[in-house]
């Protein structure tokens, strides 16, 4: 998933080149070394933003100078404390006024648990902004900061953006410790309901998706009672969920695997900025694939293609197997770096590969095929094969729900 959007992008440069206002090379050199001259803290503070924070999805340092004030906010004491020694060893004078997060008016309420099936996590704090990424009920989160209704959340595999109070249960270390150490429960069902009472004829109290965490209370022949992490309480069938220990430990993210989780997913829309079964853009698939099977990848394509060994796909595709990744975009030319803007995964066959385009779909790289997908080839970039251990996290090793 890349985040950007081409119409606005299209409006920006129509006003660059109507404006002339679009700079050379030349003259951004000379406006870099005009803003180094007059804050020198500036190319400090950019050393350790590229050694902290490299990628601003998953990491924090909003810092810049005015004149020699230190203004912003970070998520990383160390990044600060890098800094700090970096001004006083060359001898910069500064006033900090950074801001170390989580900010003081969260009252000590640094975690939050998602509560609804499926949490819309926004890169701005509105429900107009771009969806960045979603997030099922039970995920853990730690919070930053908040503003209005909104809070800034940073996610399981890292990612940082804003989702609105309706959708979160904030908690303090003690009741966060707590809801942790609950007998937990996983939705397996892809789409399904809790009921009010044990009964499907009575009112319901959330839908739920495939992966899906609540607390155990209580066990009858034909239903689990839970509760959710605000305090809600439901009912769920037996056959629609199972004891979050014993679905780990039935976790084999095998070829045969991850093929029979991709092709469950067949026919669902293709949503930008989801991860759930709800809807999900080509990374937010791969993603939950992979979940499906225990391990956690990270959010994005341009994240997903640095994990995991390459596959040779120079001589063709004899060396590819079923789960590997394929990542296709734009490769590097003119000095404009690589863009990763998709990503699909192997499931072997007639050179066929399964993603979410539109909906998700199986396509072939066969020319001869009749599922042939003539516009990923040609601009496929390269494949690769993740191991349990490139994972961000492998939940039979390192549970998050406990």
């Amino acid at each position: 998933m890349i985040k950007k959007n081409p119409f606005v992008l299209l409006f920006l440069l129509v006003l660059a080149s109507c404006a002339g206002t679009q700079s050379t090379p030349s003259e951004t050199a000379t406006a870099a070394k005009a803003e180094a001259a007059v804050s020198p803290a500036k190319t400090h503070i950019d050393a350790v933003r590229q050694q902290f924070a490299p990628d601003k999805r998953v990491a924090l340092f909003d810092v810049e100078p005015k004149g020699n004030m230190l203004l912003g906010e970070t998520n990383m004491p160390e990044a600060k404390a890098e800094l700090v020694k970096r001004l006083q060893a060359a001898n910069v004078p500064f006033v900090d006024s950074i801001q170390v997060l989580p900010e003081a008016a969260l009252d000590g309420k640094h975690y939050a648990v998602v509560t609804i099936s499926v949490a819309n996590i926004r890169s701005k704090p509105t429900h107009s902004a771009e969806l960045a990424t979603q997030a099922t009920m039970g995920t853990p989160l730690k919070v930053w900061k908040k503003k209005d209704g909104w809070y800034l959340v940073q996610t399981p595999d890292q990612y940082l953006s804003w989702v609105d109070y309706g959708g979160i249960a904030l908690m303090d270390q003690t009741t966060f410790n707590k809801w942790q150490q609950g007998k937990k429960l996983i939705y397996t069902k892809t789409y399904g309901f809790a009921y009010a009472k044990a009964d499907k004829a009575t009112t319901t109290v959330s839908d739920m998706v495939y992966g899906d965490v609540m607390v155990l209370k209580n066990k009858t022949k034909d239903y689990y009672e839970v509760s959710f992490p605000d305090g809600r309480t439901g009912f769920v069938s037996t056959a629609e969920a199972m004891d979050f220990k014993e679905w780990v430990a039935t976790r084999k993210p095998t070829e045969e695997n991850l093929v029979a989780s991709s092709k469950e997913m067949l026919g669902m829309p293709y949503l930008w900025g989801g991860t759930s079964v709800k809807g999900m853009d080509c990374s937010g698939f791969t993603k939950t694939i992979f979940f499906m099977n225990g391990l956690v990848l990270p959010r994005d394509a341009s994240q997903q293609v640095h994990i995991g060994e390459l596959v040779n796909t120079d001589k063709g595709w004899d060396e590819m197997r079923p789960g590997d990744l394929l990542f296709f975009g734009v490769p590097a030319k003119g000095g404009k770096p690589e863009r990763v803007v998709h990503v699909g995964m192997w499931i072997g066959g007639n050179q066929e590969f399964i993603h979410s385009a539109g909906r998700v779909r199986i396509n072939s790289m066969n020319p001869s095929a009749e599922n042939h997908d003539a516009s990923e080839l040609a601009r496929f970039l390269r494949a690769k094969r993740v191991s349990p251990e490139a994972t961000l996290v492998d939940l039979r090793e390192k549970p998050l729900y406990e």
